[in-house]
């Protein structure tokens, strides 16, 4: 049987916002605009083993949530676009540089700066990597190679 959709009221979308926020159900029942009665019940309102649970409120907090954390998880082509720019020299980066002001004074101040071309060839070696522009490296030394042995009698 397919679940029913739930349209939320402004109040319960307030609160759904409000419980992401705070953390708070009977704090976030209040800015939401519920009673103080009303508010003190919101804790029943997300508990599955009390009469007064709403499903569908705590569906739509766990979609914002889901939401949310994606929406903080970068995707394959922000990782790409990111490269690409490093790669580019298009990034910047803050450094800390010393300003000698004379008399044996001086300040710190921050400055941008691209970043440098290690860090540039490092972003296209990760593109390269990601685009399958490179061969797998080969591991035949490190494992001591391969030893042909003829153990074959060939008396002639």
């Amino acid at each position: 049987m397919a679940e029913k959709t739930i349209k939320l009221t402004i109040k319960q979308e307030r609160f759904v916002k409000e419980v992401i926020g705070t953390g708070e159900y009977v704090e976030a029942a209040r800015r939401a605009g519920y009673t103080e009665a009303s508010a003190r019940d919101a804790p029943n309102w997300l508990n599955p083993n009390k009469p007064q649970y709403k499903p569908y409120l705590k569906k739509a907090i766990d979609a914002r949530l889901k939401e949310l954390e994606s929406k903080r998880v970068a995707t394959a082509k922000e990782v790409m676009e990111f490269l690409t720019s490093t790669m580019r020299g298009e990034v910047k980066e803050e450094v800390v540089v010393s300003d000698f002001l004379g008399d044996g004074v001086s300040q710190a101040k921050i400055v941008e700066k691209h970043v440098g071309v290690r860090d540039r060839l490092k972003a296209a070696e990760g593109l390269a990597k990601r685009l399958g522009l490179t061969e797998p490296e080969d591991t035949t030394e490190e494992t001591g190679g391969v030893q042909i042995v003829d153990d074959t009698d060939t008396a002639e």
